[in-house]
């Protein structure tokens, strides 16, 4: 192992755990949570299907239980019991995917449209909370920022340094 390489990366990692530490990201989903919750009881529906219902809206292209399994990180076991029931209630529908006959697409139905529009506004109130006293040039360059960890990231997953 090569020590002064282990060290350098030690420091970075010290350093940037002191720019964001673990917290925020528990901090940032822990208060998401809150909100919902309490949107969730009035609407009667449990934090774990309106989650699935707001991923299929906000995500179109990602339709598919395993999709959501995937990309929202949820447990196949609570998204298949949560998928039933939102079929069963009305909110969703299953539809057959050409070609593979073992693969179900998701698509919300016009009966999830008020959740949704709701849960909508709910998002865009929370993101202008936690962006409050941020101004426009800083949430811009936090954008791209991001933008290029996405790029970055992908490049990474593919293979490349």
């Amino acid at each position: 192992m090569n020590l002064p390489v282990y060290s350098e990366i030690a420091s970075r990692r010290s350093t940037m755990q002191q720019k964001v530490s673990i917290e925020f990201a528990h901090n940032l989903f822990q208060s998401y949570r809150i909100r919902c919750n309490s949107f969730c009881h009035e609407m009667q529906i449990p934090p774990t299907a309106f989650d699935i219902l707001m991923f299929l809206a906000n995500n179109p292209a990602y339709n598919t239980a395993k999709d959501i399994v995937e990309l929202r990180g949820l447990k196949a076991n609570l998204v298949s019991v949560n998928v039933d029931r939102l079929v069963r209630e009305g909110y969703l529908d299953r539809q057959s995917f050409p070609g593979d006959r073992r693969k179900t697409i998701l698509t919300c139905t016009p009966k999830a449209g008020p959740i949704i529009d709701q849960g909508r506004r709910l998002q865009a109130a929370f993101f202008e909370d936690i962006f409050k006293d941020v101004d426009g040039e800083s949430r811009e360059n936090f954008y791209r920022v991001i933008r290029m960890m996405e790029t970055n990231l992908n490049r990474i997953i593919k293979g490349g340094v």
